[in-house]
């Protein structure tokens, strides 16, 4: 058991979290919990998925003079 947890030490806990929260809210919060950890874990793999992507736009690009000097937004933003 992590923590040095025993049992009884688990009984105990849960005994309370009973009287605590009562029969009907610990399958909710146990629910959320589940729920919360599982869209933690989907978020790191994103991100770890992003970072290990090969970064397509890295590369440097040539930017056109004349779309520079002219300060037209219209240009600027195709």
């Amino acid at each position: 058991m992590p923590f040095n947890v025993g049992p009884w030490e688990l009984l105990l806990i849960l005994g309370l979290l009973l009287l605590l929260f009562g029969a009907k809210r610990l399958p909710e919060m146990g629910a959320a919990m589940g729920k919360g950890i599982r869209e933690f874990k989907r978020n790191i793999s994103e991100m770890k998925s992003e970072l290990d992507r090969p970064d397509v736009e890295s590369s440097p690009r040539k930017i056109d003079a004349s779309v520079v000097d002219s300060g037209d937004p219209k240009k600027l933003s195709e």
